[in-house]
């Protein structure tokens, strides 16, 4: 154990990490993709929300959510992307096989890859919020420390679920690239993005209450329409998001290893 410890490095991770960071800030195609969708989209909920505010009913007083729900949507799905592109950057590159035989252990390419996510994260992110605050005065970071929880429960559930991705097309090659583009919206009805819990079919609301990012977006409406931050749904993301890390950690590795067993790391592509 002492060995294993005293092995890991931080200054290859701050290798990795620098390596995608002088990529991306050397593309302005990228920079502009991390930007663009999200601001389109803010648009459209934003516009939408301004609509349907106009309506009367108890509908014009919870669309205030519309904003706020797919900001927070989109930290999850980023987030996800984020962690997924930087680790198909190595396989375009065909650059993986050359880690996997360098001194770089699996946990430091999984930390670097956690810390890219967060990087391209933060680019797309910013901008939009103020563009909401210019355009909609809707200020997400109004949200105070209530926005910390959100932010980190969200966060971990794309990095479980980026994990998983990466393993999968490591496994089976970029045949399987398009699962780290398309998993995330799997769990868009079922996360009750934009309407509560209640309206889906009782049995599913089970299901529903098993992925932590219901319970964020349970507690942002709680929130924004009661002004009641829910420390309760927040553990509960909490301890849900403890299970798909390990969860996720445990794919990953075990989908290396059966991509170094079959030799599918060398065929990428094929």
């Amino acid at each position: 154990m002492t060995a294993q410890v005293a092995s890991f490095s931080l200054y290859r991770v701050g290798a990795m990490v620098l390596r995608h960071w002088y990529l991306l800030r050397s593309s302005w195609p990228r920079l502009l993709e991390l930007v663009y969708w999200p601001a389109v989209q803010m648009f459209m909920w934003g516009f939408l929300q301004l609509g349907v505010g106009k309506l009367p009913g108890a509908l014009a007083g919870t669309v205030s959510t519309f904003l706020a729900a797919f900001l927070l949507w989109d930290i999850l799905f980023r987030g996800q992307i984020g962690y997924s592109i930087s680790f198909l950057e190595e396989m375009w590159s065909r650059n993986m096989p050359n880690l996997m035989i360098s001194p770089l252990r699996p946990t430091e390419f999984v930390i670097a890859l956690t810390i890219m996510s967060v990087v391209r994260l933060s680019i797309g992110l910013i901008p939009v919020t103020i563009l909401a605050i210019v355009f909609f005065g809707f200020n997400f970071w109004s949200l105070g420390l209530a926005l910390a929880a959100f932010f980190a429960n969200l966060l971990m559930t794309s990095w479980a679920v980026g994990m998983f991705c990466s393993g999968l097309v490591m496994r089976h090659g970029l045949g399987a690239e398009s699962l780290a583009w398309s998993l995330m919206f799997f769990f868009l009805p079922l996360t009750c993005v934009y309407y509560p819990v209640s309206v889906l079919p009782e049995w599913v609301q089970p299901i529903s209450w098993a992925l932590p990012p219901t319970a964020v977006f349970e507690g942002m409406r709680a929130l924004v329409i009661d002004h009641a931050f829910r420390a309760d749904l927040m553990l509960w993301a909490l301890g849900l998001n403890v299970l798909w890390l390990a969860a996720g950690a445990v794919s990953f590795l075990w989908l290396l290893r059966g991509a170094k067993t079959s030799g599918s790391l060398i065929q990428i592509g094929e």
